[in-house]
């Protein structure tokens, strides 16, 4: 699971509809890669039980499939932009002085 979410593409793919349900084209443009390498990528999600599919007439919605991967994945994402103890934002290192 967690080297299929190192990818970066995948991991953006995963976030794309963390919040809300989202199809390969709006995943796509939000993402800026073409629909079928997406297609690619949530296959390999879909295996892994990371995603779901929900088809709505000619159209699939993915969505995260599991409370725990999104409260694993919210976490991850709150903790990376909370501000550390002097108001940097983790991974910005504080100026001297």
């Amino acid at each position: 699971m967690f080297r299929l979410m190192s990818d970066p593409t995948r991991l953006s793919i995963i976030l794309a509809c963390l919040d809300a349900p989202a199809s390969v084209g709006e995943m796509a443009e939000r993402i800026g890669i073409s629909g079928s390498l997406v297609s690619h990528h949530l296959r390999l999600l879909r295996a892994a039980r990371l995603l779901q599919a929900d088809r709505r007439g000619r159209q699939v919605f993915y969505a995260v499939m599991d409370q725990h991967v999104r409260s694993m994945l919210t976490d991850m994402v709150d903790h990376v932009t909370e501000a550390g103890p002097e108001g940097e934002t983790e991974g910005e290192v504080a100026a001297p002085g």
